[in-house]
């Protein structure tokens, strides 16, 4: 028993002292998450603990790491997944949820549809600035599952809803869920390299230069894709300030305020510079783009033609024939004749009930799962968990999740965004009325449904004020303790910094987030008891995502505390100076696959690093070249791309939807991977943090 548990040091060439032979069997645990989840397509729960089993058998077999080491070392990891990354997913979702039993979701989404009729704007501020606002609280598939329905009830076509979608949730994600991308980041690479400057807060420093400048360009490429070459043209001043702004914002918040406020802070921001570019400026003219136009299209006052039935097989179809489109008349319906269960960061559920795993493989409950909860008659809410979806009476369902409202029994209700809902019957979509027609809110109620996000940036600004800040990084409020029983030492003979757990209970993200959900109930005027339902919701909603992230962090820590990664880190070394490029495309590849840039950042962070040391580059820089071009995979893995298809009616035709924005990705790769080159340069090295 001894034995188990005895010191290990790490080696990285035990396979014929070759480091070469020795990288084949560091490299199966990643391909076999690899070929699990982008060949065979299988749920990114089973994968990662699959993936983590194979990690546990070279390590022990090849690399001859003690069973016992190797079991503690991957606890530490599943430990590091729900403390601190977990903690900050779940409260901050647990927030969001809370906007959304309170109605108040519905209310914020309805300020931003007011800002213009013009549906290229329209895109600029639902996918891009309020998409953003959402992947700051949420992340994890959230902002498309919802801003691709509030797109489509603003009469997008359903796979231009989806591509605008995706392409929007780039820019924001390495910041996403209070910066957990990057704080894992920090963690994993910690140790693995004697660098000061491998942390959060110089880590987030770096993105925050990479980043914004992507930023400028994503509000372009939105009006490109809603209106082409015209879009750019007739829009580019709100284009040009939305991404200017988002990118200072972002720049700032990292640089300067606090790096788990980045997108918030950029999100409002933004958003804020664009309302008041409207009141001097409007584009010279606002073209028809409705899902309907094509067929003749709404005229001005706001009435619906009932015809245009795409051609059968087209991509506007879903169901390759039979379904009229969003807009012509009823809503356009999935097949089987009920909507997509968009789940927030979790599963979809298209219509039959077979589940397609999304976002970080969390599932959302089914009607009268405890996933969603169901407003009594006479209520004018619909309170559901974030992106479930409600029936009515009838038979329809009516996906809740982006702000939509259910009709009471016996009566019917608009729809959000301004369509008409018959009772028991088809729903008129919102498409043409949207334009011209959104229902006003009270000040004071517009005024709270922005008080989360007031609140959250208060307590975060007091968090990390300097005096504040030291004093919470001490005893009792945080403590750091070794991993018990765990004893390795790295190739030089000295202990794993990562070894060590720290346990910052109070000055967690998570734990603030907790404290703004408490104000955010009391502000928004929810009872206790529902607010303690929607956290329980909360866990029901991610139990996959805990599954998932907890089991990648444990076979991350195993790959860089066996010597897996050290053994990949120098093999990728003997690329010399051509890995700055490349470093890029890892973090792009990674979240491609896994469908997450915290996953990502978790499995190459450390290979980033050790493999930057070797070759003589900063490990600064690469570290976040890998999230910066994590980002990019985001629109085209395939649990995005599953979210996105569900949403809109298009399950089966995720292909369709990919081959709209891969291209995009790979133009926006490009130009990262050239970025962080050049700062690897003399050009822009004075951009990196020293």
């Amino acid at each position: 028993m001894a034995v188990m548990f005895e010191q290990f040091q790490i080696v990285t060439d035990p396979v014929a002292d070759s480091v070469a032979l020795s990288a084949i069997f560091a490299a199966l645990p990643l391909l076999t998450l690899f070929v699990l989840l982008g060949v065979l397509r299988m749920r990114a729960w089973l994968a990662g603990l699959i993936s983590l089993g194979v990690s546990l058998v070279v390590a022990v077999a090849v690399y001859s790491m003690p069973a016992g080491q190797a079991l503690l070392s991957a606890t530490e990891g599943a430990a590091f997944g729900f403390f601190p990354i977990l903690w900050i997913v779940i409260n901050a979702i647990w927030v969001y949820n809370l906007t959304v039993v309170s109605g108040h979701f519905d209310v914020l989404r309805r300020s931003m549809e007011r800002v213009s009729p013009d549906m290229r704007i329209q895109a600029i501020i639902v996918a891009f600035c309020f998409g953003a606002l959402l992947e700051a609280l949420a992340g994890f598939g959230t902002p498309v599952a919802v801003t691709v329905v509030m797109l489509m009830a603003l009469g997008f076509r359903p796979l231009r809803a989806a591509a605008v979608a995706l392409i929007a949730n780039t820019a924001p994600v390495a910041y996403g869920a209070l910066a957990t991308p990057i704080v894992t980041l920090g963690t994993v690479t910690s140790g693995a390299v004697a660098d000061p400057r491998l942390n959060t807060d110089t880590l987030g420093a770096m993105v925050g230069r990479q980043t914004p400048i992507l930023a400028v360009v994503v509000p372009l490429v939105l009006v490109a894709v809603v209106d082409g070459r015209r879009g750019v043209r007739q829009t580019w001043p709100a284009a040009i300030v939305a991404g200017v702004t988002f990118g200072v914002g972002q720049f700032i918040a990292s640089n300067y305020i606090s790096v788990p406020l980045t997108d918030i802070v950029a999100a409002l921001v933004s958003a804020a510079a664009v309302v008041l570019l409207l009141r001097v400026w409007r584009p010279s003219e606002s073209p028809d783009l409705h899902a309907d136009a094509s067929e003749g299209g709404p005229d001005r006052l706001g009435s619906k033609k009932t015809t245009g039935v795409p051609a059968r097989g087209s991509t506007d179809d879903p169901a390759g024939g039979g379904h009229t489109t969003a807009g012509a008349g009823e809503e356009e319906t999935p097949p089987g004749g009920a909507g997509a269960t968009a789940a927030a960061g979790g599963e979809v559920a298209p219509p039959g009930g077979t589940r397609v795993p999304a976002g970080a493989g969390a599932e959302v409950a089914p009607p009268g799962d405890a996933g969603a909860e169901v407003a009594p008659p006479g209520d004018a809410r619909l309170p559901a968990g974030a992106g479930a979806e409600v029936a009515p009476p009838g038979g329809t369902r009516v996906p809740a999740g982006a702000g939509g409202e259910a009709a009471p029994p016996g009566g019917t209700r608009a729809p959000a965004g301004g369509g008409g809902a018959p009772a028991g019957g088809a729903r008129v979509p919102a498409g043409a009325v949207t334009a011209t027609e959104v229902r006003r809110d009270p000040p004071g109620e517009v005024l709270r449904a922005y008080a989360p996000y007031l609140i959250i940036i208060a307590i975060f600004s007091i968090a990390n004020l300097g005096p504040v800040k030291e004093a919470l990084s001490e005893e009792p409020w945080t403590v750091v303790f070794p991993w018990p029983g765990l004893d390795v030492l790295g190739a030089n003979g000295e202990p794993l910094a990562s070894t060590n757990f720290t346990f910052g209970w109070l000055p967690a993200a998570g734990t603030l987030m907790i404290l703004a959900g408490v104000l955010t109930a009391l502000v928004l005027r929810i009872r206790p008891g529902a607010a303690v339902r929607a956290y329980g919701r909360t866990y029901v909603e991610l139990r996959h995502a805990i599954v998932t992230v907890m089991a990648v962090l444990a076979l991350a820590y195993v790959l860089n505390q066996s010597g897996q990664t050290a053994t990949l880190g120098e093999f990728f070394a003997q690329a010399g100076v051509v890995f700055v490029f490349l470093s890029s495309i890892l973090g792009w590849i990674g979240v491609a696959v896994t469908g997450s840039d915290t996953s990502s950042n978790a499995l190459f962070g450390a290979l980033q690093v050790q493999t930057a040391v070797q070759a003589g580059l900063d490990p600064v820089l690469l570290a976040a070249a890998n999230s910066s071009g994590g980002v990019l995979g985001k629109m085209i893995s395939p649990q995005n791309l599953a979210i996105a298809a569900s949403a809109v009616g298009m399950a089966g035709k995720e292909g369709d939807i990919f081959r709209r924005v891969v291209g995009w990705s790979l133009v926006l790769l490009l130009f990262m991977c050239v970025l962080v080159t050049l700062q690897g340069t003399p050009v822009l090295d004075w951009m990196v943090p020293r």
